[in-house]
């Protein structure tokens, strides 16, 4: 199987069918050494995604703004009110009090995109589920990996 075929199933079968639309026509691709499996997807030296071993995808809040623009894929996020959103900028866990909405696709150990007022400010993993989330008021929701204010920092120091 092609690549970017590959990619793009792996993307539908993560986020939604359909949400592979938006990923861009020149994207780069680095490969394993030792498998020869995609490692990393970049489009113009910019980090979109990494796949994991798992079969998941670890996207880059860059790649989840451009993906936002399926409606699907906004079901795989969720946002967080004015008084969490400098925190969560600085790569701090994102708690159950501090979200406004949640997508219906938010599942346990999913990547899940932080949005505020519409923009992805991190990208982490969840730690519960939709439901738990909008019924509990204390404990994470969700791991942040990602986020704009880590990425501006380390950006040049590979």
């Amino acid at each position: 199987m092609e690549h970017v075929l590959k990619l793009k199933h792996t993307i539908d079968a993560l986020f939604g069918n359909g949400v592979s639309r938006y990923l861009p026509k020149d994207i780069e691709l680095t490969f394993s050494k030792k498998n020869g499996r995609i490692r990393n997807v970049y489009l113009d030296e910019k980090l979109l995604c990494t796949l994991r071993i798992d079969g998941g995808l670890a996207i880059s809040p860059f790649f989840a703004q451009m993906l936002l623009k399926s409606k699907k894929f906004k079901e795989n996020c969720l946002e967080i009110n004015s008084e969490a959103k400098p925190f969560v900028e600085e790569g701090r866990s994102v708690f159950c009090k501090h979200v406004v909405w949640c997508g219906k696709n938010v599942m346990i150990a999913s990547d899940t995109p932080v949005l505020f007022k519409g923009k992805v400010i991190a990208v982490g993993r969840a730690v519960l589920s939709t439901k738990m989330i909008l019924n509990q008021n204390l404990g994470v929701a969700v791991k942040i990996r990602d986020s704009l204010k880590s990425r501006k920092k380390g950006e040049g120091s590979l």
